[in-house]
């Protein structure tokens, strides 16, 4: 009685009906934001497969064109690897334990627009055409045909071909090593770290929210991808201003991402590579990492 008396009453009621509204509000936002999501993924899946079926349509294009203007046999990989960190170290071990007699090693560096060295095309005869297929990529082989592969590194060293008593496998190629800094850069995310080796020492990230396909609305073509282009510029021109603060004492910056977008801030790196890694950015940066520094081994 006193509740009604005083108008409590009434109050609690709106209270309630407020707080039950709010609650509606908040699962309309988190079912929302999981859809976003969803939509997210599923794009981000079907960009990473679209770059690989481009990626192996090119390189099929490329066989056969090399096949019709020479006649070449077609010869295929004995086998294929992807080497992760752990399995990489093992590899590069046994390739440094090899040990033959004076000039019974081959190491040869053929970039990815460059010819096949006579030495390397003398040693693997008909096999030769394969290492154009892998390239950019390292040449291993023995005299004897006991270690015949190429095996594609992170950091491309100049070219280079020479026989020794043993492989040159030097760790730079493969692994983090000196100090340095890696960045993930996207559309929508950035993430740059600098390193010792292995071990961050540092990191900086920005995130910015960008329209996504979901995000058209009622928006015109035209004026969706005008203003989508403009978030994306300002992101860029964050992620700059980040990338100008980075040390000065750096043996060299790897910046790697959506290759459309890295392009833009290429200006800043000494080596650039595209990149599949998505989600948050420490995550994003550390998923990015780990996949640069895989090797590709294939069996001549």
């Amino acid at each position: 009685m006193l509740d009604r008396l005083l108008g409590r009453a009434h109050l609690k009621e709106r209270i309630a009906e407020l707080e039950a509204e709010r609650d509606d509000a908040v699962a309309r936002m988190e079912a929302e934001e999981e859809r976003r999501g969803e939509a997210a993924r599923k794009r981000q899946a079907a960009e990473k497969r679209v770059n690989e079926l481009e990626t192996r349509i090119t390189e099929l294009e490329n066989r056969l064109g090399r096949a019709e203007a020479t006649g070449e046999a077609t010869v295929e990989f004995r086998g294929m690897e992807t080497l992760r960190p752990k399995r990489r170290d093992e590899v590069l071990a046994r390739l440094r334990s090899v040990e033959t007699g004076r000039e019974g090693a081959l190491s040869a560096f053929v970039a990815d627009d460059g010819d096949v060295p006579e030495p390397v095309r003398d040693a693997l005869g008909d096999r030769a055409p394969l290492v154009r297929r892998a390239a950019p990529t390292l040449v291993y082989r023995d005299d004897a045909g006991l270690v015949s592969c190429a095996l594609e590194p992170a950091l491309d060293p100049a070219p280079f071909e020479e026989w020794a008593d043993s492989f040159r496998v030097e760790a730079s190629w493969f692994r983090p090593t000196g100090r340095f800094a890696f960045g993930l850069v996207r559309s929508d995310t950035f993430a740059v770290g600098v390193y010792e080796d292995d071990e961050r020492v540092s990191l900086e990230t920005v995130r910015t929210d960008v329209m996504d396909e979901h995000d058209k609305g009622g928006f015109s073509q035209a004026r969706y991808e005008r203003l989508r282009e403009e978030q994306i510029d300002e992101h860029l021109d964050d992620c700059r201003e980040v990338l100008e603060e980075l040390p000065t004492d750096l043996d060299r910056v790897v910046l790697v991402g959506e290759r459309g977008v890295v392009k833009r801030v290429a200006a800043f790196a000494d080596h650039t590579a595209g990149s599949d890694a998505t989600g948050k950015p420490v995550r994003a940066l550390d998923d990015a990492f780990d996949d640069f520094w895989t090797a590709k081994l294939r069996l001549l």
